[in-house]
């Protein structure tokens, strides 16, 4: 059960999700900032959920099942982290201050599960060394259903670590002035307590939100550069149940593997999708290479010709020594048409994928084009995946290669028109054009 000492969207996922399902979702977060004068940020969520039965994607965390049955479950898990300096202005109090960042933990968590409610208990880390905190959380909660209804009060604990508050909290020396005075919090106790709930519009619609309340420890409410109060926090969107064709512990779900390799292009996405565009001739000529891993999601949705795939993929960028390669994770949920007229003769799939791309280091492209704007880079950033194939079994008449494709498609990443606090207010991104091998085994 994803819990946090202030409230974010994974704690309303798992109201969406059941075991074996997967959706899509957004969601509007509204919350006061606890920096004096920086009033109430604004927030676009992307929500990416997948529920296997060992893997799981709950919009802002994904991780591994080590257990999971009726009463107890244990996840190993990395989760973004919503703190940080306000993306769109700085007020007074933070003038001159190095910028506080958000981050992403690595986590283990354990839950409870009862007639009575559930308890759940977590350890996480700062993975990305920005603030080198710990966190502890404790958590209790109650499920309630109605009809259409499910309702769920819920209360945390946070314990953070002294690292953790002197970085988001605390003023340095070096940033202190006459009327900010230097000032370290050191580790401190959270409470937070909330409403969370979904409503069933259909089977597959569900209109989700939340409010909530969190209470700073003593160390933190005294910071110069943060307000003494209450903490409230209000969330809603809506999101969109897959479902699953059949159990993951079914036999027989095929595996899709995928091989690809393309170059990056200075083209925009709607040009590629449109055929206006197809250049790949730049003045950095990067180039990226990626193995992709699929799980069905739902075949044949409503009847139509239409099925839902499930993708995890590891991407390397060859940065032609403009600055060190690296890696990128990608992980996205993909749709395929393939009603096409000639589709009985050659089987032809129309693909857009969609969901999110962790990079070890910001792309070079990303950074030049990013640089020449003004505008700040992240390493998450949504992930969409517009592609076309067509059979090879079909194209040569080979029965053997019949769920063999080739195709071209992009690979891009990007902000949400820079509205999304957690893919760092960036507008703006990258395009590679690719060529790829897919096979079911």
């Amino acid at each position: 059960m994803p819990l946090r000492a202030s409230a974010g969207p994974d704690t309303l996922v798992d109201l969406v999700t059941v075991p074996g399902s997967a959706g899509l979702g957004a969601m509007l977060r509204s919350e006061r900032s606890p920096y004096k004068g920086a009033g109430v940020s604004n927030d676009l969520v992307p929500l990416y959920m997948y529920e296997g039965k060992r893997v799981f994607l709950h919009g802002t965390r994904v991780g591994l099942k080590l257990v999971d049955d009726m009463r107890h479950r244990v996840d190993l898990f990395l989760n973004y982290r919503f703190e940080g300096f306000p993306y769109d202005h700085t007020p007074a109090s933070l003038a001159g201050m190095n910028i506080r960042r958000s981050s992403t933990d690595l986590g283990l968590g354990y839950s409870y599960r009862s007639d009575w409610g559930s308890l759940a208990g977590e350890f996480l880390h700062d993975a990305d060394n920005v603030s080198a905190g710990t966190e502890l959380r404790l958590a209790y909660k109650i499920d309630w259903r109605s009809g259409n209804w499910h309702l769920r009060p819920s209360l945390s604990l946070s314990w953070r670590s002294a690292s953790l508050n002197d970085y988001y909290y605390g003023v340095r020396q070096d940033e202190a002035t006459a009327l900010r005075p230097a000032y370290l919090p050191g580790a401190g106790t959270d409470l937070w307590l909330g409403l969370y709930g979904t409503y069933d519009l259909s089977t597959r619609w569900r209109l989700i939100g939340g409010v909530g309340v969190t209470r700073f420890g003593a160390g933190v409410r005294r910071s110069p550069v943060v307000q003494d109060a209450m903490q409230p926090i209000v969330m809603a969107g809506a999101a969109y149940d897959f479902g699953s064709h059949k159990a993951y512990s079914d036999p027989g779900m095929p595996l899709h593997v995928k091989v690809l390799t393309g170059r990056s292009t200075d083209c925009n996405l709607l040009p590629i999708m449109s055929l206006r565009c197809a250049s790949t001739q730049t003045s950095d000529n990067t180039r990226i290479a990626a193995v992709e891993l699929g799980r069905p999601l739902v075949e044949r949705v409503n009847g139509w010709p239409l099925d839902f795939v499930g993708y995890l993929g590891i991407l390397h960028h060859d940065e032609n020594n403009l600055q060190p390669d690296a890696w990128q994770l990608d992980a996205y949920i993909k749709a395929y048409y393939y009603g096409f007229p000639w589709s009985g003769r050659v089987r032809t799939r129309l693909g857009m994928g969609a969901g999110f791309s962790l990079a070890e280091r910001v792309p070079y492209v990303e950074q030049r084009d990013q640089a020449q704007r003004g505008r700040s880079t992240s390493k998450l950033l949504n992930y969409l995946d517009p592609s076309i194939d067509f059979s090879v079994g079909d194209l040569i008449g080979a029965r053997a290669l019949k769920e063999t494709y080739f195709g071209v498609g992009a690979s891009h990443r990007s902000g949400i028109f820079g509205a999304s606090q957690m893919l760092g207010n960036v507008n703006g991104g990258s395009n590679y054009l690719y060529t790829y091998i897919e096979s079911k085994l």
